[in-house]
């Protein structure tokens, strides 16, 4: 059913008409859900590759005036930039996902306005998103697991040189 517009101004929608109206909002709604939860991952993604770099170039300043042993400074810095590809991979996932939810939300209005000849395409576009955000998750769990890794040997490294 194509929703149509009201017939006059000032007078109130036919019931079927509003119901349809109500229906594509409603269907609409959930991909703009995803979106606040794709926009808040990439919040925390960009806040964890700014650490990184931060850490990052903290590491390259410290090796400069005061590397014991360079060898351990460069594994750390290699783990750090590991770890920011990790972030940065995490971070254009979350966009294509935000890029496919609003795709599906545009994609659901635009449907009911040329009378549902879309098919599966919001719901493909839906899909997409979703995987984009399956992927990111994946790789910001890998970037987690790295980050402990890399803190676990450095504290290691910094309690055998108290020790000696």
């Amino acid at each position: 059913m194509i929703a149509q517009p009201c017939p006059r101004p000032g007078r109130p929608m036919p019931f079927q008409t509003a119901v349809a109206h109500y229906a594509i909002l409603t269907s609409m709604l959930a991909p703009a859900l995803l979106m606040a939860a794709t926009a808040s991952l990439l919040v925390s993604a960009n806040n964890r590759l700014a650490r990184v770099v931060d850490r990052l170039r903290a590491l390259m300043i410290s090796w400069e005036f005061d590397a014991p042993d360079a060898r351990e400074r460069q594994d750390q810095i290699d783990r750090h930039r590991r770890r920011a590809h990790l972030v940065l991979r995490a971070c254009q996932l979350l966009y294509g996902a935000l890029g496919a939810f609003v795709g599906t939300s545009l994609g659901l209005a635009a449907d009911a306005f040329i009378g549902f000849r879309l098919g599966v395409v919001p719901t493909a576009m839906a899909v997409l998103g979703v995987l984009f955000l399956l992927g990111a998750s994946i790789v910001l769990g890998s970037e987690v697991s790295l980050s402990v890794r890399s803190f676990d040997l450095e504290m290691d490294q910094e309690m055998q040189r108290k020790r000696h």
